[in-house]
């Protein structure tokens, strides 16, 4: 069986278009990649669209995922593209304008109000805080910083002013383009960056909303605004991203643990898939083997129950993309063995409490008996969520009856989704499952099995739950038919 059939947690997957041919990617697929990430801060519309076509050629439930680049702040190009050397105790200018050229006299960032928004004795943090500055002076053109440790300034670089609120708008004029392009393209999930609030997810939503079009939201939490409103985020974000690469720059690096623990049970709690991401195998980008120290990260993610790993420069420039997804798959079978499934039910958010109740029943009893698959069928794609909630042992296949939910699904944990056309009736909706599941080698006729769905197709609501041999549930259906006729 194939590493990705095998595995529940699902691999997210940076790809450029430096290395996006059909072979390469159906290689990452069928090694445990689910989703394929696009990077907007280092792609054009045309070389995302080549990443997008050959994505296709190898299957249709591939999710494809495009970052937005939000409300960020870098520095600006350098002139003659030489860095700024500074050393500790060296005085720095910085200046917002985001059309000039950076130089040793004056360092210039993206954000025109960079000097009013920023206050006296803020820290402000260069490339991923590998130099620290401290604002000592300002006035209404340009901030006096004094760097607090050697280092080299170069262009382009990201800008963090940790516990500071800046008044940057949540879309930039490049994002707007992007997001048009992902609804004419049928993209899958728009991970949005820097989101400080519901309102920057609703930004996106607008657009999303007047172009009717239903690509899902995930909602990039990497500052501690992002941290602290998380809930009133969840209400109106699809998923959630653990952006950890900002993150660890915004607040102390001791902090990182228990916001991710905390950050995956809000979303648990609530049946919203989330991801953990950044420099998971980052050692893999230039070695075959990653270190102890990652794998015991992949690990902890995977223990804490994410939805989802996440892998960038690995998969997207790394001398050893399969490698790494290979070695994402099997730390993920491996830990999936010993966990158990969750015991509390998701309540937050929750709009069907019958559906919850037969999901938890649903784990509950593939616990005490030996059941192999948990079969559904869905119209919206909440129902598989909520099973994925309680992170059962066994896989859950799930029908869908709206082509994109093979892909949306794509980020939930232990779902397998399959599009299909809507079916008559129940009988009719298991015996297709059955019959296209056990073709597919996912089931034999000796399983056991639980099926849930609903007798009210013209709702969609889920209404039973049966558990049973797949050749009596064949043989009931085949029986009732009989005594129909």
């Amino acid at each position: 069986m194939k590493l990705a059939l095998q595995k529940k947690t699902k691999i997210v997957a940076t790809i450029s278009d430096l290395k996006c041919d059909v072979e390469f990617l159906q290689e990452l697929y069928e090694t445990g990649m689910n989703v394929v990430r696009i990077n907007t801060a280092h792609q054009t519309l045309e070389s995302s669209m080549k990443i997008v076509e050959n994505v296709r050629k190898v299957s249709s439930k591939i999710g494809l995922l495009v970052d937005t680049k939000g409300p960020e702040i870098r520095t600006t190009a350098m002139a003659g593209n030489a860095g700024v050397e500074v050393a500790a105790g060296d005085t720095v200018r910085i200046s917002g304008n985001p059309d000039a050229l950076s130089h040793r006299e004056m360092l210039y960032v993206s954000y025109a109000g960079f000097a009013g928004d920023v206050p006296l004795g803020a820290a402000v943090l260069i490339d991923d805080g590998d130099l620290k500055l401290k604002v000592v002076g300002k006035n209404s053109d340009f901030l006096l910083c004094e760097a607090q440790n050697g280092g080299v300034i170069r262009g382009r670089k990201t800008v963090n002013i940790p516990g500071v609120e800046v008044r940057l708008p949540s879309l930039s004029s490049r994002d707007v383009e992007y997001i048009h392009w992902a609804v004419d393209n049928s993209i899958d999930f728009i991970a949005h960056s820097f989101v400080r609030a519901k309102d920057d997810v609703m930004a996106v939503q607008k657009i999303l909303s007047e172009r009717r079009s239903r690509i899902k939201i995930i909602a990039k939490i990497e500052n501690r605004q992002g941290v602290e409103n998380i809930d009133e985020i969840l209400d109106c974000a699809y998923g959630v991203m653990v952006a950890r690469g900002d993150l660890g720059v915004e607040v102390e690096l001791e902090e990182i643990p228990a916001i991710q623990k905390m950050l995956i049970e809000k979303c648990q709690a609530c049946g919203k898939p989330v991801i953990i991401a950044t420099q998971m195998l980052h050692s893999m980008i230039e070695h075959p083997r990653p270190t102890r120290a990652e794998i015991i990260d992949v690990a902890n993610a995977i223990y804490q129950r994410t939805d989802a790993i996440m892998l960038s420069g690995e998969t997207a420039n790394g001398a050893y993309p399969v490698e790494a997804v290979r070695t994402m798959s099997k730390v993920a079978i491996a830990v999936e063995k010993d966990l158990q499934p969750y015991e509390r039910q998701p309540n937050v958010g929750i709009r069907d409490k019958v559906a919850i109740v037969l999901s938890k029943s649903a784990v509950q009893a593939s616990r005490e008996l030996p059941i192999r698959a948990l079969i559904t069928d869905t119209y919206s794609g909440r129902v598989p969520r909520y099973i994925a909630a309680f992170r059962g042992k066994i896989p859950v296949f799930a029908l869908c009856y709206i082509d994109p939910l093979a892909r949306e699904l794509s980020l939930s944990y232990g779902v397998y989704s399959y599009p299909a056309a809507p079916l008559k009736n129940n009988e009719e909706f298991l015996r297709y499952a059955i019959r296209f599941l056990r073709d597919q080698g996912c089931i034999d006729s000796s399983d056991m099995v639980a099926v849930m769905a609903g007798n009210s197709y013209s709702s969609g609501a889920t209404t039973y739950l049966e558990i049973g041999v797949v050749q009596n549930l064949i043989s009931e259906i085949n029986q009732e038919a009989y005594y129909a006729s």
